[in-house]
């Protein structure tokens, strides 16, 4: 394979890579309005992310390979660190960061109702159990999801 068609390979390769890393990221990120068509490309790159990143990372592996033969030095190191970042994009595709960012708030902590900074319009989701009441901002919640709590003995899970 000549060199100029292994270059646009590995060019490909990463283009491909870094598309099905960084747009579903940038397209679903949270607080963020998303227009109909932007998400249905973003949920169509996300069906075959896995498929592409490990074709692309397959595919730049063989072709730095074979660019290995022939090419100098400067060439070879283009060809390993393009390849590299493919690979990294491959497995950094494989992290849900929404799990980690939205990860569930398993020990609450609570202020008293005069201590708490909340405007008068914020929202909050109560529960009273026995003489125990807590009470959970909306916007806390929107962003951990799952917020698990023990009210007056009683597990519960809060959620919004």
């Amino acid at each position: 394979m000549p060199r100029s068609v292994c270059r646009l390979v590995l060019l490909l390769c990463a283009a491909v890579a870094l598309i099905g890393l960084i747009y579903p990221l940038w397209v679903i990120r949270p607080f963020r309005h998303q227009g109909a068509g932007e998400l249905q490309v973003a949920l169509f790159v996300l069906q075959y992310r896995d498929l592409a990143e490990a074709v692309a990372a397959v595919l730049a592996t063989v072709t730095m390979l074979m660019m290995w033969r022939w090419e100098p030095r400067p060439g070879r190191s283009l060809a390993v660190a393009t390849t590299a970042l493919v690979l990294g994009s491959a497995a950094l595709a494989r992290v849900n960061v929404y799990e980690q960012m939205f990860h569930p708030v398993n020990n609450p902590a609570f202020e008293t109702v005069q201590a708490a900074k909340l405007n008068a319009a914020e929202k909050v989701l109560t529960i009273h159990v026995g003489d125990t009441a807590r009470a959970y901002p909306v916007r806390s919640l929107s962003y951990h999801h799952i917020l698990n709590d023990t009210v007056g003995g009683v597990p519960v899970a809060a959620t919004y």
